[in-house]
């Protein structure tokens, strides 16, 4: 799975707060067409979408490509466990957000996995190149 074949990203720790790197990344991917999904217990909606308090809260028939994670390191492997049984295709976690157990358990369940990395400078970095 990459950016150019996904279509829903689930971003996990999602703020309503437009001055956050979570809002400014995902408005972004919103405005190059990508369907935002907000993962975060805390509102109600954000970007004009419903928000849910975690991955397993989705209904049954939202299919998730891109699981976007800004959440600390060290919470990340039970979204990953929520990833796996919602059968995203991707893990992507921000910059500064590494968690190598929740890579390893990704992989193994055949997910692809990017660590420690902005999907918002990835894109505009393969935008360049197209």
């Amino acid at each position: 799975m990459d950016l150019k074949n996904a279509k829903t990203i689930a971003v996990v720790g999602l703020s309503p707060d437009p001055t956050k790197a979570s809002h400014r990344v995902a408005k972004y991917m919103q405005g190059k067409g990508y369907d935002i999904i907000p993962i975060n217990p805390t509102v109600q909606e954000v970007l004009g979408a419903t928000s849910y308090p975690d991955l397993m809260s989705l209904p049954a028939g939202i299919s998730i490509d891109i699981v976007n994670i800004f959440r600390k390191s060290s919470a990340v492997v039970p979204i990953v466990e929520q990833a796996i049984k919602r059968r995203a295709k991707m893990i992507w976690m921000q910059e500064d957000v590494v968690n190598e157990d929740a890579k390893k358990m990704a992989e193994e369940a055949g997910l692809d996995v990017e660590m420690d990395s902005c999907i918002m400078k990835v894109h505009l970095c393969q935008k360049g190149r197209d």
